[in-house]
């Protein structure tokens, strides 16, 4: 397969602020979910489903912005630079980083049924991940130095997770996010695995979005395979600014192109009563994990400092 494989509909949006199509464009590439003011803007109703939402933010030096939340919780989680975050008279001043391959970085967490003015003395690009939720938490900064950062996989398969809003780590009512760091010529998200029904204490029902960058440029790729008949299923080239949503399927693997790391922000919610995140791993591919015993993680990682939690462990992500 080479090209986007999707169930009915075009393989790609008609324009900048053209609508997802209901449930069928799988692939966003850079450029193709601009609306407004932002850059990216994917609610449930363009990705034809019922929770996750990713918008991407950029502002010039000295610019500012006013996000109101609606009936979803947000997480505004800077890509490149720093802003201040005035919300629930709360005022949280975010360092951010230089880009998304200089480290882990702090985060600011806004409630549903609020405003918030984020800000950029230098200007910078800025990730909110959001999620339709009932529960009305109140709105936290949540430090650099406390986000979880860790190793998976093994040789080739070896990635760096920043777990900074997973149910072990940081409270949300339904909204989980991770980012993940793939060094050039390694496969992430893999073995392939699935998150797409309730199956109680097995698997988790989460929609998840992808969100791409690669150190750079350059091209990566992106498989999403059916996990029933008349299923997601794609398999895309993937730049810095596309977007890849996943309502359903196998999803993995994630290949980094040779000599160039990439970077994906995973934004995921779902129906369950509990927040939580538990996958099924495609039959075919599992038996992947038993290998990783005897073979060391990849000598380049980690890119930078691993925080709280353990150095390696079984997730696909």
């Amino acid at each position: 397969m080479t090209t986007v494989h999707e169930p009915s509909g075009p393989a790609r949006p008609a324009g900048p602020g053209a609508p997802a199509s209901g449930a069928h464009d799988r692939y966003v590439p850079a450029g193709s979910g601009a609306r407004g003011p932002y850059a990216l803007d994917i609610d449930p109703e363009r990705a034809g489903w019922a929770y996750s939402s990713l918008r991407v933010l950029e502002l010039p030096p000295g610019g500012s912005h006013t996000l109101a939340t609606g009936n979803s919780e947000w997480i505004v989680l800077p890509l490149e630079g720093g802003c201040t975050v005035r919300t629930e008279g709360e005022f949280f001043e975010l360092l951010g980083r230089r880009s998304v391959f200089g480290g882990a970085t702090d985060f600011a967490y806004v409630p549903r049924d609020a405003h918030a003015q984020i800000a950029s003395g230098a200007g910078g690009r800025f990730a909110l991940a959001g999620a339709k939720c009932e529960r009305r938490l109140p709105a936290r900064y949540g430090p650099a130095p406390e986000v979880p950062v860790l190793l998976r996989g093994a040789g080739v398969c070896s990635r760096q997770v920043n777990n900074f809003a997973m149910p072990d780590g940081f409270a949300c009512d339904r909204l989980l996010a991770v980012e993940v760091i793939t060094p050039g010529g390694n496969w992430s998200s893999y073995p392939p695995h699935k998150h797409d029904e309730h199956i109680p204490g097995a698997e988790s029902e989460l929609e998840e979005i992808y969100y791409f960058e690669i150190d750079r440029g350059g091209v990566g790729y992106q498989r999403v395979s059916p996990s029933r008949p008349g299923g997601t299923d794609v398999l895309t080239e993937v730049r810095t600014g596309d977007t890849v949503l996943i309502p359903d399927g196998w999803h993995g693997p994630a290949i980094a192109p040779p000599g160039r790391d990439m970077y994906y922000l995973n934004v995921m919610a779902g129906p369950g009563e509990k927040r939580e995140w538990l996958i099924s791993d495609h039959p075919d591919h599992g038996w992947i994990r038993d290998t990783w015993p005897d073979i060391p993680v990849d000598p380049r990682l980690p890119l930078y400092g691993t925080g709280p939690g353990p150095a390696a462990g079984e997730d696909a992500r």
